[in-house]
């Protein structure tokens, strides 16, 4: 059974259709605490403010939280919650657990998988990451000059590249003297030699982070990294201190001449794009230390925790989820854009990309079926005002409708004169803007006060009209400290697993990106000057034969 044949689907069809001909605008004119209604917070602890989640612009009244709250009920989101924290195998294509919970769990509680607890491994993970991210930040560990260690490259792709690269650049203001840490993914040489032409190998410290140590892109980057660094230290047995391995195959990090002891392992029940939390997130311990690291861990369990017990209509990764949800199958919406006001998080909205999109871009339900309605939203966005200057017009006036997340900080780590006011109105502007709209009367009044008047005034009057009921979510912070963010990655990784619930999907596997590495390794070999061509089509062929034409410098068009 799909949930698109669910009575709880018919009722949300039948609520979205009485809703269509009510604003937004009008729905806050008829109800005015419809803020205190649809507004949520999150006690963080440690003192720290509360988050605040306004979901008071999205096109929905207190009856669509409840009829939602229902469809989620009716699905059994609450018991794939449930078994997903107890550990049962919900990546049921790869027949394996899903605990990054795990890695966060600050608790005493064990976590079992298989009947085991976990716990004792993940804590000794964790020490690992402790004892080395210290010994390179206080000097304790060094090159094989005795320079001290200046600058890290994490050399990975996609999780092990995006999450750490994104939180390492949000916690810049938390560094304090730590390692310079740069982020090699693009297999394109470009990527390599520019980070590579700014560094010294002498204090240069690489993080090879392949689960498998058999990811092409990273191997490959990770192999000219290597001949790099040997072209200055010469012998290989210098290669122990200056790689170290995030990765599970000790046989291959091995041969590639790294130490065990420099191998900081993590396992199968731990996804690519959910990995930031565990050694893959070495990189963001050696940035800003192993404490900040431990507070991104403990903001992640309070949502966590929130998440396994908070009741649906109180819970605020459920209802993101399921305004998701409400917006992409019962209005429409195949795009989302996440606006973080908030110049640490510009990468953001890259790294919930690929969380978002590689997890839940699918139509096929776990059970084989076709899910049988839209899902995963394409997902973009940019940082506060260079977003308004790119693609808002397309987000104001443009005939899709795409919903909004605004993040806000009501502080700045750089108070600098007006500037963080400047940004705070302009959020709230837009937000409001998107909501209200301006009808094509109130564009008319603003002319005429202005001296427009005639045909002009017919004319401008049509283009300065906005349809306004543009659906957002506001989310409002204290200031983005580890704790604070760990929190907000953790309630994006549990509003995905919330909609892949909803639609019955896994959200867990990635099989979509399996076909072109695999004919990537066919067309490899085929573009040596002079090899044989595959059994390709057309397009294909062309390309490979001309590509060989270029590559061995015979283009006999030049």
């Amino acid at each position: 059974m799909t949930c698109t044949t669910l009575d709880s689907w018919a009722k949300l069809r039948d609520h979205q259709a009485e809703l269509a001909t009510t604003s937004v605008r009008e729905l806050f004119e008829r109800d005015p605490a419809r803020f205190e209604r649809l507004s949520r917070r999150l006690d963080l602890g440690r003192g720290a403010a509360p988050m605040l989640l306004d979901f008071a612009k999205q096109r929905a009244t207190p009856e669509t939280v409840a009829l939602l709250c229902a469809l989620a009920r009716e699905v059994g989101l609450e018991a794939h919650r449930d078994r997903m924290f107890a550990g049962e195998r919900v990546n049921s294509t790869e027949g394996r657990a899903v605990l990054h919970v795990a890695l966060r769990e600050r608790s005493r509680r064990p976590v079992h998988v298989e009947g085991a607890d976990v716990m004792p491994d993940v804590r000794a993970a964790l020490e690992h990451m402790r004892r080395a991210s210290d010994a390179v930040r206080s000097g304790a560990h060094r090159g094989y000059t005795g320079k001290r260690i200046e600058h890290v490259v994490n050399i990975g792709i996609g999780g092990s590249d995006l999450g750490p690269l994104m939180v390492v650049e949000a916690l810049e203001p938390y560094r304090l003297g730590g390692p310079k840490v740069h982020f090699v993914s693009n297999v394109d040489g470009t990527h390599i030699a520019r980070t590579l032409s700014e560094l010294d190998p002498e204090t240069t410290l690489f993080l090879v982070a392949s689960k498998t140590f058999t990811t092409q892109e990273t191997l490959e980057n990770a192999r000219t990294a290597r001949a790099w660094f040997l072209r200055t230290a010469q012998k290989e047995i210098h290669i122990a201190r200056h790689f170290f391995a995030l990765s599970t195959n000790a046989k291959e990090v091995q041969e590639f001449g790294i130490s065990l002891e420099n191998m900081f392992v993590f396992w199968d029940w731990v996804g690519g794009r959910y990995s930031l939390w565990s050694s893959i997130g070495l990189s963001i311990a050696l940035a800003v230390g192993f404490d900040r690291f431990e507070e991104l861990l403990e903001g992640a369990h309070v949502v966590d925790e929130h998440f396994r017990t908070a009741p649906l209509e109180d819970n605020l990764p459920a209802l993101l989820g399921l305004f998701g949800v409400w917006n992409t199958n019962f209005w429409g919406c195949g795009c989302h854009a996440v606006l973080p006001y908030d110049q640490t998080l510009h990468r953001l909205p890259a790294y919930l990309q690929q969380a978002d999109m590689e997890s839940n871009g699918k139509g096929v339900r776990a059970d084989g079926g076709v899910v049988g309605c839209d899902t995963g939203p394409a997902l973009f966005g940019e940082p506060g005002t260079n977003g308004q200057h790119a693609f808002y017009q397309l987000i104001h006036q443009g005939t899709r409708v795409i919903p909004c997340d605004f993040l806000i900080a009501a502080n700045s780590h750089n108070p600098v004169g007006r500037h963080h006011r400047l940004l705070l109105a302009n959020v709230l502007a837009q937000a409001e803007a998107l909501m209200r709209g301006k009808t094509e009367a109130e564009a008319r009044a603003e002319l005429e006060r202005a001296g427009v008047r005639g045909a002009e005034l017919d004319k401008l009057a049509k283009h300065k009209s906005f349809a306004g009921s543009r659906p957002s979510t506001t989310i409002l912070y204290d200031r983005l400290d580890p704790r604070t963010l760990g929190a907000l990655i953790a309630l994006y990784e549990h509003k995905i697993f919330v909609m892949g619930s909803i639609w019955g999907i896994n959200s867990f596997d990635q099989w979509g990106v399996e076909l072109g590495k695999q004919l990537a390794g066919r067309i490899l070999p085929e573009l040596e000057p002079g090899a044989p061509a595959g059994d390709h089509d057309a397009s294909t062929a062309g390309l490979i034969a001309e590509l060989q034409l270029r590559l061995s410098g015979e283009d006999k068009s030049a």
